[in-house]
C-alpha cells in the first residue's frame, strides 16, 4: 500500500469537518479559546439624568464605537451608575436600547444629541437591516431589560460586517447612533404600569409630536417619550442622578475566511401586503411595533390565561439560519418561528428574575434563551412562508408590549465547509 502523504494542515482539515459536524444546542453563546484575536472594546454612552419617575429616550449620534473593516461577534450593555455599579430593573427600567448604523457627509458636524432639531436629509442616511419592515426596527443591534443574560456571540465562521469602504458612498464615513429608553420607577405609584407606558400613569393625551392619542390608545410608546414623568407616591422624594449605558463590542479584523450574514427583525405586528405582479401591488410590511395583552374572562384559571399573536412573512432571500432570539416585555411566556411546513425554526423563551440584585430582579424579563443551530441545518428556503407566534400570560392585562423577533441568516450558496477549513487556518496562524 501507498503511504499516506500528510501535509502541513492534514490536521486542520480534520478539525474543520469535526467543527461542521459538532452541533451547537440551543442555549448560551458558544464560548471561542483564542483571545488573541477577537478584540474587546468597552465605552460608555452619554450620560443621561433621571429623577424618580422620570423618563429619557434619546439618540445619541456618532457614539463611540470599533472602526475599519471588521466582523461584529457579539454586542451587550447594561445600564450604570457614575460609580461603575450596575443598576437595578427595578430602579431604572431599561425599555430598550438599539443601535443604528448610518452614513454620514463628511465635514458635517451632528452634534451626538440633537433632539428633535432637523437637518439636511442629505447629510446623512441610516443602512437598515436586511428586513423585512418598512419603516422601524432597522437596528443592527438592539435588546430591553433582558441585556445582561442574553446571548449575543456570532458562532464561527460568521460575522456581522461593517466598514467595508466599497459599501460606503463617496464623500461619506461610516457612524453609528444608540437609543436608550430608560424610565426611573423609584417610588413610583404603578412599577408595573410606568414600564408599561399606560397613559392615565403618565398624564399625557398627545405623543411628542403634538397629535392627539386615540381614546382606544391606552398605554405604550405614544406615552412615555422623553422627558414624560410617570406618577410617583405622594411625598416620595429621590435625587436626581446620572446613569450611562456601558456597551461591549467584541471583534475581529476581516478576513476572507469569515461568512457574513444577514441581519433581519420580525415582528409579529406585521401588517404584510403581499406582491401581486398582475395588480402592480408590491411587497409592503407596516410592522406595529407594538401590542395590548387584554386579560382573560373571570373565573378562568391563571395557567389557562395566555394571549397568542401570530404572523405569516416571508424573507426576501433564502439563507441558513446561525443565530435567533426573541424581544418579550413583562408577561411574555415565550416565542416561536415555524418554517412553512411546520417545523420548528427557533424557540425563544423569557428568563425571569427571582431576587433583588441587578441581573435577577423578581417579576423582570432579564434575559431570553436563544438559537444556535448546527450550521447549514436550518434553512429557509426563497420566498417560504414563515409564521411567528409570540404568546403572553393574561392574566393581567398588559399595554405596549412587544413580540420581536431577531435573526442572523447566511446566505445558502455559501461555501461553509470552505470558509470552515480557512477559518481554521486562520485561527492558527493568528495564535
Amino acid at each position: 500500500m501507498e503511504k499516506m502523504v500528510r501535509t502541513p494542515y492534514w490536521w486542520l482539515s480534520c478539525l474543520a469537518i469535526l467543527l461542521l459536524i459538532t452541533k451547537v444546542k440551543s442555549s448560551e453563546q458558544p464560548q471561542l479559546s483564542n483571545e488573541n484575536w477577537e478584540k474587546t472594546a468597552v465605552f460608555l454612552s452619554p450620560k443621561f439624568v433621571l429623577e424618580p419617575g422620570s423618563v429619557s429616550n434619546k439618540d445619541y449620534y456618532n457614539i463611540d464605537f470599533p472602526r475599519g473593516h471588521i466582523a461584529i461577534k457579539s454586542f451587550n450593555g447594561e445600564v450604570i451608575d457614575e460609580t461603575g455599579n450596575p443598576v437595578p430593573l427595578h430602579e431604572t427600567y431599561l425599555h430598550h436600547w438599539v443601535v443604528l448604523r448610518y452614513h454620514q457627509r463628511k465635514g458635517v458636524d451632528i452634534p451626538k444629541h440633537h433632539g428633535n432639531r432637523v437637518f439636511d436629509k442629505s447629510d446623512y442616511f441610516f443602512v437598515r437591516n436586511s428586513g423585512v419592515c418598512d419603516h422601524g426596527l432597522s437596528y443592527y443591534f438592539g435588546i430591553g431589560s433582558e441585556t445582561r443574560k442574553m446571548a449575543t456571540h456570532v458562532p464561527d465562521p460568521y460575522g456581522i460586517e461593517i466598514g467595508n469602504h466599497a459599501e460606503i458612498p463617496d464623500g461619506y464615513e461610516e457612524k453609528w447612533m444608540l437609543n436608550v429608553h430608560a424610565i426611573d420607577t423609584r417610588g413610583v405609584l404603578d412599577r408595573l404600569g410606568c414600564t408599561e407606558c399606560r397613559c392615565d400613569l403618565y398624564n399625557v393625551t398627545v405623543d411628542e409630536h403634538g397629535h392627539v392619542l386615540p381614546s382606544d390608545y391606552y398605554g405604550g410608546l405614544r406615552c412615555c417619550y422623553d422627558e414624560t414623568k410617570c406618577m410617583v407616591k405622594e411625598g416620595f422624594h429621590g435625587v436626581k442622578r446620572s446613569l450611562y449605558v456601558r456597551y461591549t463590542v467584541k471583534y475581529i479584523d476581516w478576513d476572507a475566511s469569515i461568512v457574513p450574514v444577514k441581519i433581519y427583525v420580525l415582528d409579529v405586528t406585521d401588517v404584510w401586503t403581499r406582491p401581486d405582479e398582475s395588480r402592480g401591488v408590491r411587497s409592503r410590511h407596516y410592522c406595529r411595533v407594538e401590542y395590548d395583552v387584554e386579560s382573560c374572562d373571570i373565573g378562568v384559571a391563571n395557567d389557562d390565561c395566555i394571549h397568542t399573536k401570530r404572523v405569516s412573512v416571508s424573507l426576501p432571500t433564502s439563507g441558513h439560519v446561525i443565530y435567533g432570539v426573541a424581544h418579550q416585555h413583562a408577561g411574555g411566556t415565550g416565542s416561536t418561528l415555524y418554517g412553512e411546513d411546520g417545523r420548528v425554526i427557533c424557540s425563544s423563551n423569557p428568563v425571569y428574575g427571582e431576587g433583588n440584585e441587578a441581573g435577577n430582579e423578581a417579576g423582570y424579563v432579564v434575559g431570553m434563551s436563544t438559537c444556535y443551530p448546527s450550521p447549514g441545518t436550518v434553512k429557509i428556503s426563497d420566498g417560504e412562508l414563515l409564521t411567528l407566534v409570540s404568546n403572553y400570560s393574561s392574566a393581567h392585562g398588559h399595554t405596549g408590549v412587544m413580540g420581536l423577533f431577531y435573526l442572523l441568516v447566511a446566505d445558502s450558496s455559501t461555501n461553509t465547509a470552505l470558509h470552515s477549513l480557512t477559518y481554521v487556518r486562520f485561527l492558527f496562524l493568528m495564535s
